[in-house]
């Protein structure tokens, strides 16, 4: 059996992706800053599914720390989820920098430090899955969401520029776009129901694109069209939408 590193682990979607390879038969590894919240999902990974599960102390600004966490992992993940992510307020983060360090250390930051130590670890025995759960902000700088969109815009091009140094090695990454999801993070916010998913219909689509090998997932498909529209905007009429 295989196992799956998902880091980030106390999130909705997280949790519904550990659920799901568990439920494939594959082994799980959780890992988040505050391990002690992961004691229930473990039990119920372990007992629902038959199937191994472990909990892990991990903190994606502890960048210094990633190695020997990595290095402590037994076995060794064969295949790496990256969920872990925050939004603060736009508003307030554009007056306070220590918002703005913080998003773009979450976001993009602690992802290539954990990331980078576990591509070279597949590279180094010619096989592996790393999967980053990423964000449609990302596909163009907006007003709206300035920083968590520039951090996630980072984070898109990081993968794929992984994708394309790790394809002659055997090793596959996949970008994940979720758009609006219903969780914890997104409770209170008038999200359009057409355009929402949910955590599990997020799980289904990690584990389709993932068998499939796919490079990039929209996980509800007509946000690729969506924004591809919002891409070719021009320039001149873009910034004066309030998007």
């Amino acid at each position: 059996m295989e196992t799956v590193l998902v880091l980030g682990a106390t999130s909705d979607i997280a949790i519904a992706i550990a659920k799901k390879f568990a439920a494939e038969k594959y082994n799980i590894q959780l890992a988040a800053r505050k391990p002690a919240q992961l004691g229930a999902l473990q039990s119920d990974i372990k007992i629902r599914y038959n199937v191994e599960c472990t909990v892990h102390a991990f903190d994606a600004l502890q960048f210094h720390s990633h190695s020997l966490f990595f290095e402590g992992l037994k076995p060794k993940p064969d295949i790496t989820i990256a969920i872990f992510g925050i939004m603060d307020g736009e508003d307030d983060a554009f007056e306070d920098w220590n918002l703005i360090q913080r998003m773009i250390d979450t976001n993009y930051t602690g992802a290539v430090s954990i990331l980078n130590i576990a591509a070279k670890y597949y590279i180094k025995r010619k096989s592996g899955n790393i999967i980053g759960i990423s964000s449609v902000a990302g596909d163009r700088g907006r007003a709206s969401k300035l920083i968590y969109g520039s951090s996630k815009a980072a984070f898109n091009a990081y993968l794929a520029g992984l994708r394309n140094k790790c394809f002659k090695e055997n090793v596959h990454v996949m970008t994940v776009k979720p758009g609006f999801v219903y969780t914890r993070m997104t409770e209170g916010m008038p999200l359009p129901k057409l355009l929402t998913s949910t955590p599990a219909h997020v799980a289904d689509v990690v584990y389709a694109g993932f068998v499939k090998k796919k490079n990039t997932v929209y996980v509800k498909w007509f946000w690729r069209f969506i924004m591809l529209i919002i891409k070719n905007i021009p320039e001149f009429q873009f910034k004066k939408m309030k998007l």
